[in-house]
């Protein structure tokens, strides 16, 4: 089972929009994604409620990608509930400005990736999310930009500054788009809403990036896991 947590100590960077349709690039490929939604607002778990009405259960009752809120000290428990019941992805939804659940996230996870939109009040910010991540033991990370407009190249102002940190961008960015919200608003990814548009191209290529760090650290893991 493969653990990614999603963690910025800035608001409003469009995180658990972007935890939620990564979960559903996993379920696009066929895998069985869990969200743990540990931010107190509770985003991702109401974003489950209006999926319920909207999605079928499979044939044993389920929708996925699955969704259940948590207490940071109750992690590691559902973690290991979830590897029991067969999970093959978890992503950790965290609240902005809560350092010590971030904290807890990063430490359960495999990787770590960094949601940002392309403006110096988001970027400047990446300095406190870095010191946590530090704490947690420098896990593999990454940033990805977010709400990019169409126009214009700020984002590429933003790829140095990020860069400039010591802390790697995803390739693919994530536009400003009105799919995006309206997918939400319905409990569905935007792959499922428009999966031929662009938001859902973005979507898999961002999931695409990720896997490929996972995958490079199953030897490592595999490593540790023999010794210990």
């Amino acid at each position: 089972m493969d653990i990614i947590a999603g963690i910025n100590q800035k608001g409003g960077v469009g995180k658990t929009m972007l935890i939620l349709n990564i979960a559903g690039a996993a379920l696009a490929v066929g895998l069985k994604p869990l969200v743990i939604d540990l931010d107190p607002q509770g985003s991702a778990s109401a974003w489950a409620g209006r999926r319920a009405q909207t999605v079928k259960p499979d044939a044993n009752g389920d929708i996925w990608p699955a969704v259940i809120d948590c207490q940071p000290h109750r992690l590691p428990a559902v973690l290991e509930q979830a590897a029991g019941n067969g999970i093959d992805l978890v992503i950790i939804d965290t609240p902005g400005k809560a350092e010590q659940t971030a904290l807890a996230a990063a430490r359960a996870a495999d990787i770590i990736f960094v949601p940002c939109r392309p403006s110096k009040f988001d970027t400047d910010p990446i300095r406190t999310t870095q010191d946590i991540l530090k704490l947690a033991g420098d896990k593999p990370s990454f940033a990805i930009l977010n709400a990019v407009p169409a126009a214009g190249n700020r984002h590429e102002k933003s790829f140095d500054d990020i860069h400039q940190m010591g802390l790697p961008v995803c390739p693919q960015t994530i536009g400003n788009r009105v799919v995006f919200l309206d997918a939400a608003n319905k409990g569905l990814t935007v792959i499922e809403l428009d999966p031929k548009g662009q938001g859902a191209q973005e979507v898999l290529q961002v999931y695409s990036y990720t896997r490929s760090i996972l995958e490079k650290l199953k030897p490592q893991r595999k490593g540790k896991a023999a010794h210990g």
